[in-house]
């Protein structure tokens, strides 16, 4: 998407400053007048009001990280949002990501309660960005631990023909 840079840091978005409309659009439950079920038509616009009709963002999702609740709304050929399904797993299929959307209960940064995730196809979490260093770190620790295991071997393997050497040497 096109975007333009501004020097202050905002907490809403508009088109006409931030550019191309999102695909998907996730709100973490307030609990403002305007928050994220209102559908306040007058300004103050409520939330669901303003993506739903003003933007027309084509998905919605209020997530509260209390209990874990989400609920995804997709914006039908009428305009409006309708409240979708989650799967099996309480998991939604965002298909221009081609990803799963869906609640983890975990502890992170000292934290443990419901936290937002992304699945592949697969069915496999997508790491947070430390979890994916500490899998990068465990798999380069393995790497080096069969590295020096082979090395080992390596020079076992060298002495051993050193010594078998000198044994035919000395039978020669």
């Amino acid at each position: 998407p096109k975007t333009h840079r501004t020097p202050i840091i905002r907490r809403s978005y508009s088109p006409h400053i931030d550019g191309d409309i999102p695909a998907i659009v996730m709100e973490f439950l307030s609990e403002e007048e305007t928050g994220e079920y209102s559908t306040r038509p007058t300004f103050p616009y409520g939330k669901m009001y303003f993506y739903e009709q003003i933007l027309q963002v084509p998905l919605y999702v209020i997530f509260d990280p209390a209990d874990g609740r989400l609920e995804i709304r997709h914006l039908n050929v009428s305009g409006q949002y309708e409240l979708q399904r989650l799967d099996e797993n309480g998991r939604y299929f965002v298909e221009c990501l081609n990803l799963y959307l869906g609640t983890w209960h975990g502890t992170r940064l000292d934290q443990t309660f419901h936290w937002l995730r992304w699945w592949n196809v697969n069915g496999e979490i997508l790491p947070w960005g430390t979890e994916k260093v500490a899998q990068e770190q465990i798999l380069r620790a393995t790497a080096e631990q069969r590295a020096e295991a082979e090395k080992q071997r390596a020079d076992f393997a060298e002495q051993e023909i050193a010594r078998l050497k000198q044994l035919l040497g000395e039978k020669g």
